[in-house]
């Protein structure tokens, strides 16, 4: 029972802290936020269309090798 009540007060303890710490956090403003997923979202896209491309190149390339 000991150990329950240690783990129950290092629990409250612990989310405490982190209540205190997260005040201390600079949180970005809205419009950081979106144009950061923008370009997330646009970085990935066009990885996407590069990876694509290297491999359907890499497929008519290698189509034409076995043939």
């Amino acid at each position: 029972m000991e150990k329950i009540k240690e783990y129950a007060y290092r629990l409250v303890l612990f989310l405490k802290e982190v209540k205190q710490e997260t005040k201390k956090v600079t949180w970005p403003q809205r419009k950081e936020i979106v144009s950061s997923t923008i370009l997330v979202i646009a970085s990935v896209f066009v990885l996407a269309f590069f990876l694509g491309l290297v491999d359907w190149t890499l497929q008519e390339l290698l189509r034409k090798i076995i043939k």
